[in-house]
């Protein structure tokens, strides 16, 4: 059966149609209160359902709030959306979600279709990037969010700002301690491993990735320590474990024992059960750290040794309003680092 019109609604309720687009999208403009309940009665006789966008149009909102991740399979993306979707409950908002695999071209692309759907905000969650291959895809991502702001819209990024963005009405950036928190958890581990690190990192240029690796080498100098070795694979499980397979022989073949920091949790596991694969088990054999402390940790045996962030509350902050802001975190020691008896 077709749809009810507007036209309908007004016709049954004898009423005009501009009266009852009023009544039906929330024009702040009521007619009386006999005529909007007329309207309201025809509109569930026939079971009309509202038009988003008239709504949109005639409250100059939305009730959207647009989500943008790298991956939300990830256990770092889904948590922070997991913050988000509470800002929005609190708004009286519904998220829309774009999974982007970190693309800034993508990205560029999601903006523009929420803007197209006037969303009242945009959350933008996941490293930016300065590698050359996205210089293009920056520059264009920076003038879409610019031009979205200059239209009376919101966004909240996570971590850095958007490279290139000019903008200041309506944006604000989530900071986050990458650099200094990886140095503390360097600080920690130095205390009980007296051998070498190696870093398990994401491609150069990735901020979030080159954070870490530069705040854990800073940790290790402070401490008096040579700088660890590091290895760039992607940012994420598969990445870590084709590290872990590299790995592998090598721990295998030494005396020596590593301490590996993977500069995320899910590169931690993959690094950890391609290790495992090849008869090198942690910590009876090396030691590893990750980064994020995600939820799924709380099954991952052994238990990692990683970094606090406290993820739903950065989604809280991405969705909730104009200012920014800076989160901490702390270093959580577990058995993956322990030094065997």
């Amino acid at each position: 059966m077709a749809a009810s019109t507007l036209s309908e609604v007004a016709r049954l309720a004898g009423v005009s149609l501009a009266t009852a687009s009023r009544v039906l999208n929330g024009s702040t403009r009521k007619p009386a209160e006999d005529i909007a309940e007329r309207v309201r009665d025809a509109a569930e006789k026939l079971g009309y359902v509202p038009n988003a966008q008239a709504q949109a149009l005639a409250k100059s909102s939305s009730g959207l709030i647009g989500l943008i991740v790298h991956d939300i399979a990830d256990p770092y993306f889904s948590a922070i959306a997991r913050g988000v979707q509470e800002a929005a409950r609190q708004q009286n908002r519904m998220v829309l979600l774009a999974s982007t695999s970190g693309a800034p071209s993508d990205e560029r692309e999601a903006v523009a279709a929420f803007a197209a759907r006037r969303a009242d905000s945009i959350v933008i969650a996941g490293s930016r990037s300065a590698r050359p291959e996205d210089k293009q895809s920056n520059v264009e991502l920076a003038a879409e969010l610019d031009r979205y702001c200059r239209n009376g819209g919101h966004v909240g990024v996570v971590g850095h700002p958007i490279v290139g963005s000019t903008t200041e009405e309506g944006y604000h950036v989530i900071e986050v301690p990458n650099e200094d928190l990886a140095a503390k958890l360097a600080d920690e581990l130095v205390a009980s491993h007296q051998g070498a690190f190696v870093i398990i990192g994401g491609p150069e240029g990735l901020f979030t990735s080159d954070d870490r690796i530069r705040g854990f080498q800073r940790g290790l100098s402070d401490a008096g320590r040579p700088p660890a070795e590091v290895i760039r694979t992607g940012f994420d499980r598969a990445g870590g474990y084709d590290a872990g397979l590299a790995l592998a022989e090598r721990i295998k073949a030494s005396d020596e024992r590593l301490c590996i920091f993977a500069v995320n949790d899910v590169m931690a596991i993959g690094v950890t059960a391609a290790l495992r694969a090849e008869g090198v088990w942690i910590p009876r054999d090396a030691n590893i750290a990750g980064f994020d402390d995600i939820e799924t940790l709380r099954d991952f045996r052994p238990a990692l040794s990683t970094v606090y962030l406290p993820l739903e509350d950065i989604g809280r902050l991405a969705a909730g309003g104009t200012e920014g802001g800076s989160v901490g975190g702390s270093v959580k020691l577990r058995r993956s680092t322990e030094v065997p008896a």
